[in-house]
């Protein structure tokens, strides 16, 4: 979706009205503060909003993490879809985000069937009847982005139509233009998120709201009877309307209906990590958030995963750091877990190797000391992200989307079946990844590889250097120097400055009001000189909005 910068809030009437409820809307949950340091009064005229004592007291109650997903759900689908993306970025946020994201909820009440009806009118170009044989008025679910109709083409075939919210992609590009806005201001204002470059941030979450992913996913598994994804109508999609085929199945979670229907539960929780694990160790491809209201299951315990609104990739070498990692762990070595710990995860600074190898040893003498089936895998997992977090070390999004799935993954396997071993079932496949890598032909790849690279760069030296040079006779070589976190000193000067000017001024206005009233210049009001009243006003006024001022900024 195509995003355009803001450089002067106000130009539109769209901009001002939304900026104005995001705002408030930061104001009730207690970020006021945020809002002064990323100096948006500037470009706004906003009035503090009032909060009642008790709702005060009851936001300061909650966490920061708390506060921000609670705003987020209020702010509406496009702040609830970033929240979603963001709880999958250990990269960006401590954990105790990641986690309260992780609840963002996105469910509201559905629009009218006349509103749906006129949207795939407007969208497929022909009358609803044209296409559909039979068409639900009432639709099967509704979030914020849209809802689902039931439908029958008229060839016979069973389909479900996801409709978008009328007006949703009008909101959706202000609050992206509006999102780029404080990026920008935060990339401007807060110390350190240079860096993070979260303008890059806003661009790729832009980018993900119009991917479709469900055909690549389709592509690898073909051939596979365990797996089945639904497939699209094309000639009945558009980038409002999307048809696919209506899959009747049962829910993963629902036990009594799968025993009902005869089906193999421990075979359905095999099944189901087994494909994962295909997803993530071959294909590098994968269904990030398979929990079981994303997975029906069909007639001879087929799988069938819907929603591919998350999906995650990971390269080769990822996978085997990861697979070294697993490895390393259950065979209690702390000194190679350690070492493919940081292979795996990113640091700014270098971490205290023997602190950090301690922390992984108390880690695995924690958890494998009992037999690998007893253990949850999911709960290991998440411990280690927290271990590698206190040393300051950085999951990326692709590791921590493997681990969010294979953890869910394991969650459903053990409601299905609680003997599920997930460790046993993800044996084969960490093994097959070290095996290949020993293969006669992946060595002699890796070689040549290395081989080329070194090759390159010795010829890329001298030109490197050659430039270098001529650039220093030239003069044109420079030393920058770069001074970090002068901006809230150099704020809080001027702040100063301000008010010991307007402090002068109001004084001598003082002053200059005592000696015309003393000296009794006319006119005169009540034998009091009009001239010197005007300026005591003046000043009163000018000291009350200075106190005023001082108090709302808390630096009394």
């Amino acid at each position: 979706m195509h995003i355009r910068k803001i450089w002067i809030i106000g130009k539109t009437y769209r901009h001002i009205q939304r900026y104005r409820q995001i705002l408030t809307v930061l104001f009730k949950y207690g970020f006021g503060d945020l809002v002064h340091t990323l100096k948006i009064e500037q470009y706004l005229e906003i009035g503090l909003q009032m909060i009642s004592r008790k709702r005060r007291e009851k936001i300061e109650t909650l966490s920061r993490a708390e506060r921000v997903r609670m705003a987020m759900e209020e702010l509406g689908p496009t702040f609830i879809k970033m929240g979603q993306i963001l709880s999958t970025r250990p990269d960006l946020l401590p954990m105790e985000f990641i986690r309260e994201l992780g609840k963002l909820q996105d469910h509201v009440p559905p629009f009218e069937y006349a509103q749906a009806k006129d949207i795939i009118e407007r969208e497929l170009g022909v009358p609803l009847g044209q296409l559909f044989k039979d068409f639900e008025e009432t639709p099967l679910a509704s979030a914020s982005i849209g809802q689902v109709h039931r439908a029958r083409l008229v060839d016979g075939d069973e389909v479900v139509v996801k409709v978008q919210r009328p007006g949703i992609r009008k909101t959706i590009e202000v609050d992206l233009e509006i999102m780029l806005h404080l990026a920008t201001l935060m990339e401007k204002h807060l110390e350190g998120w240079d860096i993070q470059r979260p303008t890059r941030i806003v661009e790729e979450f832009a980018r993900t709201l119009e991917k479709e992913l469900e055909e690549r996913f389709a592509m690898q598994f073909i051939g596979d009877t365990t797996v089945y994804v639904p497939k699209i109508y094309r000639e009945a999609t558009t980038s409002r309307v999307l048809t696919m085929e209506y899959v009747s199945g049962i829910k993963a979670s629902e036990i009594a209906r799968l025993d009902e229907a005869g089906y193999d539960r421990r075979e359905i929780a095999r099944r189901g990590f087994d494909l994962i694990m295909k997803q993530i160790f071959v294909h590098g491809f994968f269904h990030a958030d398979p929990h079981p209201g994303n997975i029906f299951i069909l007639p001879g315990n087929v799988i069938c995963y819907l929603d591919f609104g998350m999906m995650g990739r990971i390269g080769r070498k990822s996978r085997e750091n990861f697979a070294d990692l697993a490895m390393s762990i259950v065979h209690r070595d702390e000194t190679k877990a350690t070492r493919a710990l940081l292979k795996l995860t990113i640091s700014d600074e270098e971490p205290d190797y023997h602190s950090l190898e301690r922390d992984v040893a108390e880690f695995i003498d924690l958890h494998f000391y009992r037999p690998l089936k007893e253990l949850d895998f999911g709960k290991i997992l998440h411990q280690l992200l927290e271990t590698a977090a206190r040393h300051r070390l950085t999951i990326p999004q692709d590791i921590f989307l493997m681990i969010k799935a294979l953890s869910t993954a394991e969650g459903v396997g053990r409601v299905l079946d609680p003997d599920f071993d997930a460790m046993e079932q993800a044996a084969p496949f960490v093994r097959r990844i070290q095996l290949q890598r020993l293969h006669p032909k992946r060595v002699a790849e890796d070689i040549y590889d290395s081989g080329s690279d070194f090759l390159h760069l010795i010829k890329e030296i001298p030109g490197e250097l050659r430039e270098i040079l001529r650039q220093a006779r030239q003069g044109r070589v420079k030393i920058e120097f770069e001074h970090q976190g002068m901006e809230p000193m150099l704020s809080t000067f001027d702040r100063v400055s301000n008010r010991i000017a307007f402090a002068i001024v109001l004084a001598s206005l003082v002053i200059g009001s005592s000696l015309i009233v003393l000296s009794g210049v006319p006119p005169k009001w009540h034998e009091i000189p009009v001239i010197g009243l005007a300026g005591f006003i003046i000043a009163g006024v000018m000291g009350l909005w200075l106190l005023v001022s001082t108090i709302r900024r808390g630096s009394m």
